[in-house]
């Protein structure tokens, strides 16, 4: 198939993918519930957690990056050997991670996005990915607070893949952009945790 053809198909099938409201469907088969009643209102997994605990919340984060992961590694396998293969690749990406925030189905109104761009990452820049990882864990271990490590985690992946992947990636490029929207995302979280509101998980 042609390029300009596979790669516009390849970026609408992975935004489809990302779009899938996990946290939404999970909780209203389990519980019964419509997790953006809940809460926050976020249909992430801390938001599930609140909802369902731990067991369902681990549920909808290992599906939340594997909903960006299966479509890039599709994108890449069926565009390898393709002129701009890693650059659709990275269109894929991030149209995966945009299905997320602003998913079809929920009127556009998603997640925050961290699994998804963390699954992202895991293909794109898996070194800047288990960064990212490593710090989200070890900063919300520390103080309990969410939002402070998933920030910490996007700012380091961010760095990582322009520090493993180098400026003439488009992967780098990428990163800025899906963590500049992870930021805006969490505008309310940053208000709450400069006016001290911001609440432990």
């Amino acid at each position: 198939m042609n390029e300009s053809i596979l790669g516009p198909l390849l970026v609408v099938a992975g935004y489809l993918s990302g779009s899938i409201p996990f946290g939404v469907l999970l909780t209203r088969l389990f519980l019964g519930v419509d997790v953006r009643t809940i809460g926050s209102g976020n249909i992430g997994a801390t938001n599930v957690a609140r909802a369902g605990g731990k067991g369902l919340a681990v549920a909808v984060f290992v599906l939340d990056v594997a909903k960006a992961v299966v479509p890039i590694l599709v994108a890449r396998r069926l565009l390898s050997g393709y002129p701009h293969g890693p650059l659709w690749t990275t269109f894929v990406a991030v149209a995966a991670f945009s299905g997320h925030v602003f998913p079809v189905w929920l009127k556009f109104k998603g997640g925050k996005g961290v699994a998804t761009g963390l699954g992202v990452f895991f293909v794109l820049s898996p070194w800047a990915a288990v960064a990212g990882f490593a710090t989200w864990i070890g900063v919300y271990l520390t103080v309990k607070i969410s939002s402070i490590g998933s920030l910490g985690g996007t700012a380091v992946c961010a760095a990582g893949v322009f520090i493993f992947e180098g400026a003439r990636s488009p992967a780098s490029w990428a990163g800025l952009v899906i963590a500049a929207i992870i930021f805006y995302r969490h505008k309310e979280n940053i208000r709450r945790l400069l006016t001290g509101e911001e609440k432990k998980v």
